[in-house]
């Protein structure tokens, strides 16, 4: 990944707070055919491992020990030039696309573990139910249900080798454009707009800490 100075993150707690808030990963590898790439849901259970499931007929399934990539994108946006109080003054501005990615290198483990397996599931739909006025549980499907759907598919585990982050939010800009983009998206308040603001924020945030 290209990666200039000014958008190079690297503070493992911010990489690691973007794979959780953002954790539905795309899984790329080189297969038989060539480059192949899957979407799933990951858990970050420790700095150094995610673990997820896929279908038994997935490719990934027969990947076992096979190098991945895996991708986690936040909140992105078109960003215009006239949000920009520089463009006004000197017209020398032109548009961009602010966003943040965490790309996270391994090596793929496949496991069959039905226990394990479960408790994945468990915790993956605990977490993703909590904020429900009735939470679903795993427990709350007939038990012989939850065998064959067990029988379907296979765990994965990602050991992370290197992970890294590009967070493009305008760094490259003074205080006052940085700002005109935030009140930007928050007047054209599109489908990711907000959170994409949001991110601008935390970041300015994190800079005054520094």
């Amino acid at each position: 990944m290209y990666l200039p100075k000014s958008f190079h993150e690297t503070r493992i707690d911010v990489l690691h707070a973007l794979i959780r808030a953002y954790s539905f990963g795309a899984v790329v590898m080189h297969g038989a055919e060539g480059f192949v790439a899957n979407h799933l849901p990951f858990e970050l259970v420790s700095d150094t491992l995610l673990h997820g499931h896929v279908a038994r007929g997935n490719e990934l399934a027969q990947a076992d020990g096979a190098p991945v990539l895996v991708i986690f994108k936040a909140a992105d946006g078109y960003i215009s030039p006239n949000w920009y109080p520089s463009k006004h003054e000197t017209g020398r501005e032109v548009p961009t696309w602010n966003y943040a990615v965490v790309h996270v290198h391994g090596r793929l483990r496949v496991t069959d573990d039905k226990a394990w397996l479960r408790q994945l599931l468990e915790r993956l739909t605990d977490r993703h139910e909590a904020d429900q006025p009735k939470p679903w549980h795993v427990s709350d499907a007939p038990e012989d249900h939850i065998e064959k759907m067990l029988q379907a598919i296979v765990g994965i585990e990602i050991a992370i080798d290197r992970i890294e982050g590009k967070f493009k939010l305008s760094q490259n800009h003074p205080d006052a454009n940085r700002a005109g983009v935030v009140r930007g998206l928050g007047a054209r308040a599109g489908r990711r707009d907000g959170e994409l603001a949001d991110l601008m924020q935390q970041a300015e945030e994190r800079r005054s800490e520094r």
